[in-house]
């Protein structure tokens, strides 16, 4: 695998203080170790809106001249609401998002099905609100029901995707997606070669060793995009510790499901990329939300506990540096 830096880990969304601008952001991946960025795709990063075709090749260039590849754009879509006009607006915005993604000469689109989405309150980002509005929406509708509405949108939106190149990857992201089953069921019934998968071990239910690779030996080829997440410590010995945090509590180490992971997608010969996102509550320390100095040094050690994971199995991987 290769190492990206997903956008949304500087967004100034979760640390205290501004957003860094994708310049920025190319800079901080090359000094990292990363490979490669996957561009968020809203304001103030990726929304395509604000970047028209020359624009983006203008960023295309820059990042070819840094050695750092675009590899993936990220849409925030939600292809679930009751609403007709909702549904259509964000194939619109999916739309554009697949013109953008092909004018930075990148391959791949995250996408979801369906996004409760997040809210700044009163600047920094939080889930519960949304989260919490979701299920008052779709109260009314089955899940058959919600299903169809997304399977219609992506069956549209592959056909936007193959006009313009560029591959959709589904990620196994909540809500309605539980597992890899629902992947594999949604691909099967959009039935298109422009829509392949995105499973990410955190979203996994099972990550036991054997959950991870039967999810893994399940998508196999279809899997063409991966993240990872959590932070990461540097403990007294040198070595670098993951683990997860969940409203503010530290919890599961991910050191093992990581390394289980990584051993899971060299075995289907995943060579593509696992981006790092930093996109949770983050600590408070004095009272204070902890700033971008945070976001630098989770940045660092995420590209230097995944370089191991890979090399672990993959030993070239630690000789290239990047």
């Amino acid at each position: 695998m290769k190492l990206g830096l997903y956008s949304i880990t500087y967004m100034g969304l979760w640390y205290r203080g501004e957003a860094l601008t994708l310049p920025q952001l190319i800079a901080r991946a090359k000094e990292y170790g990363y490979d490669g960025i996957e561009i968020d795709g809203k304001r103030p990063h990726g929304n395509p809106l604000d970047w028209s075709t020359s624009r983006c090749r203008d960023l295309r260039a820059r990042a070819d001249g840094e050695g750092i590849d675009i590899y993936a754009v990220a849409a925030n879509n939600d292809f679930s609401n009751p609403v007709p006009e909702v549904r259509e607006a964000q194939i619109c915005y999916l739309r554009d998002l697949i013109r953008m993604t092909a004018d930075f000469g990148a391959p791949t689109v995250r996408v979801f099905l369906a996004w409760w989405g997040i809210t700044r309150h009163p600047q920094l980002a939080t889930y519960d609100i949304a989260e919490g509005y979701w299920p008052i929406v779709h109260e009314k509708f089955s899940t058959d029901e919600i299903w169809g509405w997304c399977r219609e949108a992506l069956v549209e939106c592959a056909r936007y995707a193959a006009d313009a190149g560029v591959t959709l990857a589904l990620q196994n992201h909540k809500p309605l997606i539980n597992d890899h089953n629902d992947l594999l069921r949604m691909v099967r019934e959009v039935d298109s070669p422009h829509l392949k998968l995105c499973l990410d071990a955190p979203l996994m239910p099972d990550r036991s060793t054997e959950g991870i690779f039967e999810g893994a030996k399940a998508v196999g080829p279809l899997q063409v995009l991966t993240h990872f997440g959590g932070e990461f410590e540097r403990l007294a010995d040198g070595s670098i510790r993951g683990f997860e945090r969940n409203d503010g509590v530290v919890g599961e180490e991910t050191n093992r499901y990581y390394g289980d992971f990584a051993r899971a997608m060299d075995e289907i010969g995943y060579e593509g990329y696992t981006g790092y996102e930093l996109c949770h509550q983050l600590p408070v320390v004095d009272g204070r939300t902890v700033g971008v100095e945070y976001a630098d040094e989770q940045a660092r050690l995420a590209a230097e506990f995944m370089r191991e994971r890979i090399a672990s199995v993959t030993p070239a991987a630690a000789l290239s540096g990047r």
